[in-house]
Order: C-alpha cells, then sequence, then structure tokens
C-alpha cells in the first residue's frame, strides 16, 4: 500500500517494574502495571470496547494504550511516579459503559478516564464524570461529545463536524447530485446522520434514501433493496461497526453498484478484509495520518507518526490504524496534562492542565485546546482514501 510502514526492530531499555504488560481477556478489567497500587503511581481508567460490534477499535485502542503505558514507565513514568491503568471493556454497550466509570471512579479512584471507544458510550458516561469531577478524554468521533460542552470532557478524534462535510465535499466533486445514506443506530450513526441531512444540502445534494439498522444485525437485504430502487447516484455509509463490511459485501451480492462512501468509521483493518473485493473502490474521508507520507518528512508531526508506527508494528505485527493513533493520543494528552499539573493528583488540576494543552503533536494532529474548544483538530487534519486490494491508499 502506498505510504503504508514496514516494521523495523525496536530496542527499549527494560526496567523489571514497568516492562510488563498485563492483557488478560477480553472481559473484565486489566491493567499494564505490574506491581500493586502505590503511592507512586498515577491511576488512570480506561473505557474500551473489547467486545460488541467496536470490538475492533478497542483493540486497537488497548495495543496502544499498553505499548505507550510501558515505554513511558520504563522511561521513569511521568514527575517520578508510575502510570497504572485500569482497562474495562464495556461490550459496545451503554450501561455497561455506565457500570466500567462508576467502578473506576469509586473504587479505582482513577484521576482520569481515557474512552470510550463509542460515542454512545462516552455520552453515557458523562453524568459520572461530572460527579466526580475527573477529567475525560473520549476516543470517539462524535461532535456531540465536544459540541454539548463540558469542562471536564476533550476528544481525540476529528469530530463528525469535520468529517461529514469533508466526504461530502468529495460526493459533489465527483458530480453526484442524489445521495442514499446508509447508517447505524448507536450514538455515532445518530450523530453523523444528523450531520450529513444538515450538511448535504449545503453541498447540491438530494437525499433521496436515508435507511438505518442496529448495531449487531446481519441481514441489510431491506434497505440495500430500497436504496437500489431510489434515484440515487451514490452510497454514503455511516458506521463504526463491524456491520460496515458485512454492509458493502451484501450490497455487491445484491447488485447494487453504486460509488460508495464512508467517513473513519472504515479506517481500520477489519473493513477492507471483512468486505473483500467488495470494497474495491470505496472512499473514505479521515485523518492525514492513516498513511504518515500525508505529512512532510521534516515535520514534527511525521516524526511523531513514524516512531509509534515502528514500535506498534514491531509489537503487533501490523500498522496502526486510526483507533490505535486515538489512543496514542489521548495518552500523550494526559501525559502532557500530567507534567504541567505537578506530581500531585488532584484531578482538577489535571483537567486545568490539560485544557491549556498548545500545538501537541500526535498522531491525529497538532493539539490545541481552550476553554471553548476540547477538541482542538481542524479539517487540515483530514485525507481521502480509495480501498483496493484489501487495503487503502491516498485518493491524489
Amino acid at each position: 500500500m502506498t505510504g503504508r510502514l514496514n516494521a523495523l526492530a525496536l530496542t527499549v531499555t527494560t526496567v523489571v517494574v514497568a516492562s510488563a504488560v498485563l492483557l488478560g481477556g477480553c472481559s473484565g478489567a486489566t491493567s499494564a502495571s505490574s506491581e500493586a497500587t502505590s503511592a507512586d503511581s498515577y491511576k488512570v481508567g480506561a473505557i474500551l470496547s473489547l467486545t460488541g460490534t467496536y470490538a475492533a477499535l478497542g483493540s486497537s485502542e488497548k495495543n496502544a494504550l499498553e505499548l505507550e503505558v510501558t515505554r513511558i514507565n520504563a522511561a521513569g513514568g511521568v514527575n517520578g511516579r508510575r502510570i497504572e491503568l485500569i482497562i474495562e471493556d464495556d461490550g459496545t454497550d451503554e450501561a455497561k459503559a455506565v457500570a466500567a466509570a462508576s467502578k473506576l471512579l469509586s473504587q479505582d479512584e482513577v484521576i482520569a478516564i481515557l474512552g470510550a471507544s463509542g460515542t454512545g458510550q462516552s455520552m453515557a458516561i458523562r453524568s459520572e464524570i461530572d460527579r466526580a469531577g475527573v477529567p475525560q478524554i473520549s476516543m470517539a468521533g462524535g461532535t456531540v461529545i465536544t459540541s454539548t460542552f463540558d469542562r471536564l470532557v476533550f476528544q481525540t478524534p476529528w469530530s463528525n463536524s469535520l468529517v461529514v462535510p469533508y466526504v461530502l465535499d468529495r460526493i459533489a466533486a465527483d458530480g453526484y447530485t442524489k445521495l442514499a445514506v446508509i447508517s447505524d443506530s448507536g450514538g455515532y450513526g445518530k450523530d453523523g446522520n444528523a450531520i450529513i441531512v444538515a450538511e448535504a444540502p449545503k453541498k447540491g445534494i438530494q437525499i433521496v434514501s436515508r435507511q438505518t439498522f442496529n448495531p449487531g444485525d446481519t441481514d441489510f437485504s431491506a434497505q440495500l433493496t430500497k436504496v437500489k430502487s431510489s434515484d440515487a447516484q451514490a452510497v454514503l455509509l455511516w458506521t463504526a461497526g463491524k456491520e460496515g463490511a458485512s454492509i458493502v459485501k451484501s450490497a455487491s451480492e445484491l447488485g447494487v453498484s453504486l460509488p460508495q462512501y464512508g467517513g473513519s468509521g472504515q479506517a481500520k483493518v477489519e473493513f477492507p478484509a471483512g468486505a473483500g473485493p467488495a470494497a474495491d473502490g470505496f472512499v473514505f474521508g479521515t485523518g492525514r495520518s492513516l498513511v504518515a507520507s500525508n505529512w512532510p518528512a521534516d515535520s514534527e508531526q511525521y516524526g511523531v507518526i513514524r516512531d509509534f508506527s515502528r514500535r506498534y508494528s514491531t509489537a503487533y505485527g501490523q500498522d496502526p490504524d486510526i483507533f490505535a493513533g486515538h489512543a496514542y493520543d489521548a495518552i500523550a494528552i494526559l501525559v502532557d496534562g500530567l507534567k504541567r499539573a505537578g506530581s500531585g493528583t488532584d484531578p482538577a488540576a489535571l483537567r486545568d492542565a490539560i485544557e491549556k494543552t498548545s500545538a501537541l503533536p500526535g498522531f491525529g494532529g497538532a493539539f490545541t485546546f481552550s476553554p471553548t474548544d476540547h477538541n482542538g483538530l481542524t479539517a487540515d487534519d483530514l485525507a481521502l482514501y480509495r480501498v483496493g486490494e484489501g487495503t487503502w491508499e491516498r485518493v491524489r
């Protein structure tokens, strides 16, 4: 694939007390700590979808978080303290996410929560976050996460409010004025659907068919038959779940031969691998960092992505996807904030420090937060990609 990174050998100075990564199972809590909690550690919670429809997202995020925490601890930690990472699986379920947040905040007494993987889960835990007064760094792409402003909540992905218009611009540039939209009924799909409906007319695009499905569905023939019978010229798929690959494959089997587009939800290996040849030609918009060479070779951004990608591919045998990058950014923002907050463990001081994040080079872009902007990214951080032969390349 154009711009993909080759795995290189990684040499790390091993510190026995911090080098072990307890991977655990897919359910319950795991921890990237090799010893019991002590006064010398920062306890940080992570709520990830390790099972359910977002399992591919959560798996990548877990890999990245454990990789980074091990590296940071091996280098002496932050402010002389180790990071103790406690991971909870929400099963791509909002109620389970709330239970996980309650446990992390009341029992584990974490100073911050990274996550959740999904928009619905990220929003569901907000009352727990507000009650405890701890900062949350979400790794989900719904616009509502930061547009429904909460001083405690930050976000690492490019939100739907950035990605949707970007993709619609491409659809309009390709000459399509009649569009079918297929989205899931979860938080990310609902959020994206609302923005698509609002933005499409501004681009001269008419939505002639709107179809939805529920996470976990396996039969999409009814939705696709309606799309096929409409006068749509193209299809826009908005979901981050595993169902996306099945929809594209089913569309091919049913003879729906329309051009297909999507967003960041398709920026994972699971999508082209699951859809197979049916995904060839699929165009999606997401971050420039999916391919490191999209950034100038002498830029700080390029260096960050190359370094992380080398270490990730060495550890896991594949290049990081966008969701691993979101997790990398979450831990980078947290560490940057901890350094400014000092050696204490006051969540309020940490929140204030995170809000002062300025031009921090991450995987997704250079993050700059403010008292009114807790996303910190722009459309300049985006790029278009086309799927082909089981992978993707930048659309030039």
